[in-house]
């Protein structure tokens, strides 16, 4: 724990657990719409962002978070209008965000520690400057995702319904990509561009195998988030491992552990039911 009495673990941490929170909150609409690989693809266009602001000499985050945005609304646009496909849509910004942002870097004065560190996380590196914006942007998101917590939903559950019962189903699409482009930009610091929809994702999927509502649902993928936020900081300062890594494979862990657990709990109720007793009828859950 001495190693927390430096200002960059202190930043470190303090950054990864704003992310561990936020990310989850937001995935799991994501994982409601089947949109997991959106953040990859946000991602990538991010990585553009990036390199146009070491080119420019601008703060990387603050244009990775426009680009990104204007990325995401594209995507969403796109996607409203049936034009392509959601599959074609996420393909060009896998493809073209990553190149776009490797010939920028390239263009640069960076060096490929650079890109290094966005790639697949540097939470070390994070300035003061990095951290109020992660902060301020996180909470953002936080306070969204969860004051809209029940029109959100309708729309992710049910797009229609949400149309007809009223809701403004376009801005509420618009918001959900525009959250993803911000929360994608600001975790690419603590877990890196390829790593980013782990920590979007497992943590819904962990919460998924032990909970039945909504808000719970959502309660226990923060808890889990934060979890493997913190401790993933812990380990990678003990035992010198890059922090994203770490991040993201303590949430996998804890993903195994919670089905594992899970899975061996439902096989000891069938064993415990007596011989003869019908079984329950298989029900769909319903979140709300």
């Amino acid at each position: 724990m001495e190693l927390f009495q430096y200002p960059y673990m202190q930043r470190a941490l303090i950054g990864a657990l704003v992310i561990g929170l936020a990310a989850p909150a937001l995935g799991i609409y994501l994982v409601q719409r089947r949109l997991t690989l959106i953040g990859d693809g946000i991602g990538h266009v991010a990585l553009t962002g990036v390199g146009a602001g070491l080119l420019l000499n601008r703060s990387p985050v603050l244009v990775a978070v426009v680009v990104a945005t204007l990325g995401a609304i594209t995507i969403e646009l796109v996607r409203a209008r049936g034009r392509t496909s959601g599959d074609l849509a996420l393909a060009l910004l896998f493809y073209g965000g990553i190149a776009g942002g490797v010939m920028l870097v390239g263009l640069s004065d960076a060096t490929s520690a650079n890109l290094n560190a966005y790639l697949f996380g540097s939470l070390t590196t994070i300035s003061p400057q990095d951290l109020i914006t992660i902060a301020v942007l996180g909470a953002a998101i936080l306070v969204t995702m969860l004051a809209l917590r029940p029109a959100l939903f309708a729309v992710c559950h049910d797009e229609e319904y949400a149309r007809v019962a009223g809701l403004p189903v376009r801005t509420l699409n618009l918001l959900l990509a525009v959250a993803t482009a911000v929360t994608v930009t600001i975790a690419m610091r603590a877990v890196g561009v390829l790593l980013i929809s782990a920590l979007m994702v497992v943590p819904v999927a962990t919460a998924q195998q032990v909970t039945r509502g909504f808000r719970s649902t959502m309660a226990a993928a923060m808890a889990l988030g934060l979890f493997a936020a913190g401790a993933g900081v812990w380990v990678a300062a003990t035992a010198d491992t890059a922090p994203g890594a770490s991040v993201v494979l303590l949430a996998i862990a804890s993903f195994l552990v919670v089905a594992l657990a899970a899975a061996g709990w439902r096989a000891l109720r069938r064993r415990s039911t007596p011989a003869g007793t019908p079984a329950p009828e298989p029900h769909e859950v319903v979140l709300r």
